[in-house]
């Protein structure tokens, strides 16, 4: 019998080595940081561009800057306490601890969706934890983009021309622990 043909595969994006587990789909992984870019390209230039179309020249480059900060504050803000305050243990039935969700060993492990506390009427639960094929970093920054434009970009628009940025400044670490991650974990609990 003839050798079996070599693997035309490199050794670096084969599963099972120490750089690649087992678990990861590289499809998976690209997917998810593909859709959160999109996302974030909806928040960053989209909606500086269209919040600085339709105030007054003279607060179009304020409202360019709320934008940019808000989501460079969620950004920091996530890592270092947000993620957790969201998606990981409860401190209260409506809020969750707060923690770094930076360190390299929970990132480079393989996500974990909690589960709702959803029950159908035969007592099973509606959605089970998951276990995706992608690693926690994904999922953080898939989260994180979600976290910038849904509350506090889209916010900033209605506030454009009416508030000042020391304010929007002092108002964006605010509304991320105390209105999204609540939100969010009673949105889990349900």
């Amino acid at each position: 019998m003839a050798a079996p043909p070599p693997n035309p595969v490199p050794v670096a994006y084969r599963g099972g080595s120490p750089s690649v587990p087992d678990w990861l789909n590289k499809g998976d992984n690209a997917w998810q940081m593909i859709s959160a870019t999109l996302v974030g390209l909806q928040s960053v230039p989209g909606l500086v561009i269209l919040y600085g179309s339709i105030v007054k020249k003279k607060w179009a480059v304020n409202s360019a800057f709320m934008a940019f900060y808000a989501f460079a504050a969620i950004v920091i803000c996530w890592v270092v306490w947000a993620y957790k305050m969201s998606f990981g243990d409860m401190l209260l039935p409506f809020w969750g601890k707060a923690g770094p969700a930076l360190g390299q060993k929970f990132l480079i492990n393989q996500a974990a969706l909690p589960e709702t506390i959803q029950f159908y009427d035969n007592g099973g639960v509606e959605t089970a934890m998951a276990t995706p094929l992608y690693p926690m970093a994904s999922m953080v920054w898939f989260q994180c983009v979600f976290a910038a434009i849904s509350t506090l970009i889209l916010l900033a628009g209605s506030v454009l021309g009416r508030v000042n940025f020391k304010a929007w400044m002092a108002f964006v670490p605010l509304w991320l622990p105390f209105s999204y991650t609540v939100g969010v974990t009673l949105n889990e609990q349900e």
